[in-house]
């Protein structure tokens, strides 16, 4: 745990920075304004859930319920006459923005903690800016913009909308590594 003491400093700083940067990429420049879509009827298909008691949680549909199921002619003519989805309700209310910014926040600290402690075993202190940067970018990249490839493998995600997404995990990733490339500590 050395590796905390020595570098709080950039586990810190490139979380702030990847915080604003993140602020910056989904509110100043419009690059997700179009990562949702209304949905057709909307009115009616609230009131519909309503009436039908959905609570928060993620739902599949339509829903086999299990793999044996998944092929039966009955589960077979509703893929077929669709709409075949995934949906994630959330509890009601206005969304909890501040809750999420902080748990944004934090899920960056962990990253940049994972990139102090990869970049500890893998780099010497005293090392040259670009070895700093090479790895401490690759784990950052990784980390921030490589995990949400599987939401368009698996969830239908567009590859747009991940496209942009892992855009944003590359900026967040190389910020990390200029921070830890910056501040990275002298030779003992």
């Amino acid at each position: 745990m050395e590796f905390l003491a020595d570098l709080w400093l950039p586990i810190v700083l490139s979380s702030v920075l990847v915080f604003i940067a993140s602020s910056i990429l989904h509110m100043v420049i419009p690059i997700h304004k179009n990562d949702y879509k209304k949905m057709p009827g909307e009115t009616a298909v609230l009131a519909a859930m309503r009436e039908q008691g959905v609570k928060p949680g993620q739902y599949m549909f339509p829903c086999a319920g299990s793999m044996k199921n998944m092929c039966t002619p009955e589960m077979t003519a509703k893929f077929a006459l669709g709409p075949v989805g995934h949906a994630t309700v959330l509890p009601n209310g206005a969304p909890a923005i501040g809750k999420s910014l902080i748990q944004w926040f934090l899920f960056s600290v962990l990253i940049s903690v994972f990139v102090a402690y990869i970049g500890h075993l893998a780099v010497s202190y005293g090392a040259e800016y670009r070895q700093v940067f090479r790895v401490t970018g690759t784990v950052g990249v990784l980390a921030y913009g490589i995990a949400v490839i599987p939401d368009s493998i698996w969830k239908g995600v567009s590859w747009c909308t991940t496209a942009k997404f892992v855009f944003d995990g590359i900026v967040y990733g190389l910020l990390t590594a200029g921070t830890f490339a910056w501040l990275w500590p002298d030779a003992f």
